[in-house]
């Protein structure tokens, strides 16, 4: 069996081991692949593993031999599943691998927030303590979270593994979702859309990218939220008008934003967000602890391994 992993390197960039998909099959990995190279290393192969490089149509269609693909990834945009579909060519994901690694990035830049430390970090390094006059100061004002409305749009794992911790630091939880789901979270009010970017002095996005989401925070929705509110996405890039958000962070009418994602992805240097005020931007890392992607590849070889046996798991449909 030839497997090929054509965009290894996010997932694996060294620290974790292949060794049980090689057991499978006959694999070769690279790093990266640009997009002219996708069908000359996937030529022959019947298991294709990506993260990002693309499969589309005229990919799936001039690789005769390919039986299978494995996104190494919860979406799956990345692959025209039509055509993988018309080819009899099973697409799986890995769902779910990395809840409680993007939870806890969404409180880390909260945190960052409400408690300014690499600020007052930068302050000390800088021997503004010692050439303090008092024990104590602060650069900027501090924030309890304790009592404070966190809103969320989408309740999926995510979202729930948000609410969850939002309950746990006091704050009240109100959430927007397109349908409503026969079970809540403890504590989680449903408001409307409009009522989420009103009330929340914590506005956190975990709606998936689609037709209905795309600009979904846009200059009349951030023009409703309260100028000492803070917005985080930790979703997808493409859910939020990049030149709108940087417009209300320049002009002061929310307080900051901290963003796991961009529109385009890596950013392009006259992107308007990265000199935008008030803001904390990391390089789409929420996903990316080492216990998330030991995750991501012991379900993604799991997926080959079950479609190996006659018994494919995590297949996606178009």
């Amino acid at each position: 069996m030839n497997i090929v992993v054509l965009d290894g390197y996010a997932l694996n960039p060294g620290d974790l081991s292949w060794s049980a998909l090689e057991a499978l099959g006959t694999v070769r990995v690279f790093d990266r692949t640009p997009s002219h190279l996708t069908v000359e290393r996937a030529l022959g192969a019947e298991i294709v593993l990506t993260n990002k490089t693309v499969l589309g149509r005229a990919e799936i269609q001039a690789l005769p031999a390919l039986r299978y693909i494995g996104v190494l990834a919860t979406g799956y945009n990345v692959v025209d599943v039509e055509c993988a579909t018309e080819c009899n060519v099973v697409v799986t994901n890995v769902p779910a691998y990395s809840t409680e690694s993007v939870a806890q990035a969404v409180f880390a830049l909260i945190l960052e927030f409400s408690n300014q430390v690499a600020l007052h970090t930068e302050s000390v390094s800088q021997g503004e303590w010692t050439a303090a006059l008092d024990f104590s100061y602060w650069k900027a004002p501090l924030t309890e979270l304790s009592g404070k409305t966190l809103g969320i749009i989408g309740l999926g794992t995510i979202g729930r593994a948000v609410a969850r911790i939002g309950r746990a630091f006091g704050m009240r939880v109100v959430a927007a979702v397109r349908t409503i789901p026969s079970s809540l979270p403890e504590g989680v009010e449903i408001v409307s859309p409009e009522e989420v970017f009103r009330q929340s002095d914590v506005l956190s996005l975990h709606c998936p990218l689609t037709e209905q989401t795309e600009r979904m925070v846009n200059a009349e929705r951030l023009s409703w939220m309260k100028p000492t509110a803070f917005l985080v996405n930790t979703s997808r890039g493409g859910v939020v008008d990049p030149q709108a958000l940087a417009d209300a962070l320049n002009e002061g009418r929310i307080a900051g934003a901290g963003l796991d994602v961009m529109d385009r992805e890596p950013p392009a240097a006259d992107d308007p967000l990265l000199s935008a005020r008030n803001l904390h931007i990391t390089p789409h890392i929420a996903w990316a602890t080492r216990e998330s992607r030991t995750r991501l590849l012991e379900t993604g070889i799991e997926n080959v391994r079950a479609f190996l046996a006659d018994s494919a798991q995590n297949v996606v449909r178009g």
